[in-house]
């Protein structure tokens, strides 16, 4: 016998009995508690309140599926390729879920956060002021000064900007309408709204504040960790993928795109790589 021990509040079995979060499985859990409820209570180790779930089932309706996604392609793709393998292909659209598609969630959260506790700690400084803004006014006030900063550095805001709903999101304010019905709006998503009405005074245009980012600030909101936001959307994604597959069983389309591809590509000649220019002196 090990003489480890290796505690854990998730899931246990004895040969009678498995527990789940410190409840009987089958008579507290199963039947009793939705999935997203589990989902969520599982990675904070606390049930969260009806509206809490409420919110959180809506942000993993959002981030579900989005049409012909490079992850929904890639899953078809590996479908077609490999059909005994339908965890490779859900896995090959779930490891395409980076900066560009479902990443933003995290990236959204994390941006928010780091700008909220920044501004904390410089307002702690100064005697008398509150941590945080207490009104859209004071939110604006930062929302300038975190898009100048941003500009500035010469880089984007995370959540800022969608390449098809150029003029809005719609789950953007869907989901914001639901955090205030529920009453869990918190200061990401404030300071993203805010970003949101004064980002057209730094960078001269109106970009959307796209449905990814508002996940992202949803969830800090909710008090899920920042490190796994991007596992929540992927959570919601797998749902999305297991569907595409479903829908190619029943109207394949893998195979055509693979043969528009392959029909269609065009020999040319050779384009040697060329390493970019050494700049500066060499280091010994």
């Amino acid at each position: 016998m090990s003489e480890h021990e290796y505690e854990t509040a998730l899931g246990a079995s004895s040969p009678d009995k498995i527990t789940l979060l410190g409840h009987d499985l089958v008579e507290d859990v199963m039947g009793q508690v939705g999935f997203g409820e589990l989902a969520f209570w599982l990675a904070t180790q606390r049930r969260p309140s009806p509206g809490e779930t409420r919110v959180f089932e809506a942000v993993l309706a959002a981030l579900a599926d989005h049409g012909y996604t490079p992850t929904a392609i890639v899953t078809r793709l590996t479908y077609l390729s490999a059909p005994d393998s339908v965890q490779g292909a859900i896995a090959a659209g779930l490891l395409a879920g980076g900066s560009r598609f479902l990443g933003v969630t995290e990236d959204c959260g994390r941006f928010l956060h780091e700008q909220l506790v920044g501004d904390a700690a410089k307002r702690s400084s100064t005697p008398g002021e509150a941590p945080l803004p207490t009104d859209d006014a004071g939110w604006d006030e930062l929302a300038l000064r975190v898009v100048t900063e941003q500009r500035a550095r010469k880089k984007f805001v995370p959540g800022l900007g969608h390449h098809v709903h150029k003029q809005g999101d719609p789950r953007t304010p869907k989901l914001m309408a639901l955090a205030a019905e529920e009453g869990v709006t918190g200061p990401h998503l404030a300071l993203f709204a805010a970003i949101g009405r004064v980002h057209p005074q730094v960078l001269g245009k109106q970009l959307p504040l796209n449905g990814a980012g508002v996940c992202g600030a949803v969830l800090a909101d909710l008090g899920l960790p920042l490190e796994l936001l991007r596992g929540f959307a992927l959570l919601a994604r797998t749902a999305g993928l297991i569907g595409q597959l479903a829908e190619e069983l029943r109207h394949p389309v893998a195979n055509d795109i693979f043969l528009s591809v392959d029909l269609h590509n065009r020999p040319v000649g050779p384009d040697p790589y060329t390493p970019p220019p050494l700049t500066g002196e060499a280091h010994g």
